[in-house]
């Protein structure tokens, strides 16, 4: 009959998820899946709510990236509404923005995944989190948690609220920067920065240069990428066009309008999660199969690095050809989305120095006036997790009639699933079950710094839902199930 290994929950990751793993009587890992357990069902409960209201409804999603669901939404209603919004406004948003990748970025790799790569992915689990990082090193995590701090509070004084911010628009910001405000973000901005500098090259004396020989003889998933670019192919995470890059398309690549992504990428549901799973619509179908992972793509941290030309400031400019220069110019190895994550943190600190700087950003013309009309908008930013989309429809007087979310950690989900398979068969094989081998499986989803929270919705037609009875002893009594 064989037996089942469940890690649950998967832990140092944003919401919640469990991963099964079915062995063969052998030992052997016949199926691995990351199941999604939580569902949050936006895309229903927002229909019938004003255009206007999106932004603020769509930042409670998530606790962790309500930056990003607020400027994708609001750039969806720019779009729907047919407006252009003045350039103040947008370098006021990036720069919000920007300091919220950082903060976000800053995160992952220092209280989620650095625990792993600074001691022993063996040791005890009491020791191996932010807590025993911090008993090791206190001025590494000290200096960590001021940098992570400083840049959640710069979208704070930016939009008088950081974690549930409503300062983003239809046609533009809610209310103009000030030169104080000015003065009082770029010194910070700047301490930001220098410590981005600071955790690139500490993260590859320590991490990532003296580990990647032995991981680059991994097997890894080869899969396309999907992430934005500016105009002149520079990495972007506000605005541009969507560029999709194929395995075997040696340096060619799709490049598309964000609001024509349903002509490049379909959406398809399991029935054994609340995730969807895009694929590439030109492959025709999508495969889990690590043999033949047809129609898979990946938009996060990696992705962006490899479809991008170049980076347009020049501190990660200068990272991103040494990237190159060590792992090649497509690399695949999920290990490199933490390496090119730090390398994404350096641009948003630059970039945010490089706005804060420029006072034409204290302008106060900031808000163009919007009239509701029927139609559709799509927003599209680069979430810390990948490329994400909201697609509004709004009837004639503007309230909303349909809404798709296609989130950053949705992007992921084929590729994340193959990729835990092939590393439980890697690691697991043989029976071997003890708590090293199950915390490198979790690495590897740790590696898509996953949010789950946001990822989780349903496609058409009913959800399904299963509800379990059970008695004293912990026995199955009835089962309902839709």
């Amino acid at each position: 009959m064989g037996k089942k290994l469940v890690i649950e929950p998967v832990t140092r990751v944003e919401g919640h998820a469990r991963v099964t793993i079915v062995l063969e009587d052998s030992g052997k890992v016949k199926d691995a899946r990351v199941q999604v357990i939580e569902m949050r069902g936006f895309e229903k409960f927002c229909v019938g709510r004003p255009v206007e209201e999106m932004p603020r409804i769509v930042t409670a999603i998530c606790g962790i990236c309500p930056w990003a669901h607020h400027m994708a939404s609001s750039k969806a209603a720019d779009a729907l509404f047919g407006v252009q919004i003045p350039e103040t406004a947008r370098k006021i948003r990036e720069a919000a923005y920007s300091a919220h990748i950082v903060h976000s970025h800053l995160l992952h790799f220092f209280f989620l995944a650095a625990p792993d790569f600074l001691s022993d992915p063996g040791a005890d689990f009491g020791v191996r989190n932010i807590i025993g990082l911090a008993a090791r090193n206190p001025d590494l995590v000290r200096r960590a948690v001021r940098a992570r701090h400083m840049a959640q509070e710069m979208t704070g004084i930016i939009a008088a609220n950081a974690t549930r911010p409503d300062a983003v628009v239809p046609g533009g910001f809610s209310r103009a920067m000030s030169e104080e405000q000015r003065q009082e973000l770029l010194p910070m901005a700047r301490e930001v920065l220098e410590f981005t500098r600071f955790a690139v090259d500490f993260a590859k004396e320590k991490v990532f240069i003296p580990q990647w020989p032995q991981v680059k003889e991994e097997p890894s998933l080869a899969t396309g990428f999907l992430g934005t670019v500016d105009a002149n192919g520079g990495l972007n995470f506000y605005d541009g066009r969507l560029r999709l890059k194929q395995p075997g398309d040696n340096g060619n690549y799709k490049e598309f309008e964000p609001k024509d992504y349903r002509d490049f990428i379909e959406e398809q549901a399991m029935d054994w999660s609340y995730v969807k799973f895009p694929f590439v619509r030109s492959a025709g179908r999508l495969s889990l199969d690590p043999e033949d992972p047809v129609g898979v793509y990946r938009s996060n941290s990696l992705a962006r690095i490899n479809v991008c030309d170049h980076i347009t400031t020049p501190l990660a400019q200068q990272e991103l050809l040494e990237f190159r220069e060590t792992v090649g110019r497509l690399p695949q190895h999920s290990f490199l989305q933490h390496w090119a994550r730090l390398i994404e943190a350096l641009y948003n600190s630059e970039r945010a120095v490089e706005l804060l700087s420029d006072p034409e950003i204290t302008n106060p013309n900031v808000r163009e006036t919007v009239t509701p009309v029927a139609g559709r908008g799509v927003g599209v930013v680069e979430a810390p997790r990948g490329a994400l989309i909201h697609d509004y429809e709004a009837d004639d007087k503007g309230f909303i009639t349909k809404v798709n979310l296609i989130v950053a950690t949705t992007h992921n989900s084929a590729a994340m699933n193959i990729d835990v398979l092939m590393a439980a068969r890697r690691i697991l094989d043989g029976g071997r079950s003890d708590e090293e081998a199950l915390n490198k499986v979790e690495m590897v989803i740790r590696a898509y710094d996953p949010c789950f929270s946001c990822s989780t919705h349903v496609l058409g037609g009913a959800l399904p839902v299963k509800l379990q009875f059970r008695d004293t002893r912990g026995q199955v009594i009835r089962t309902i199930q839709n």
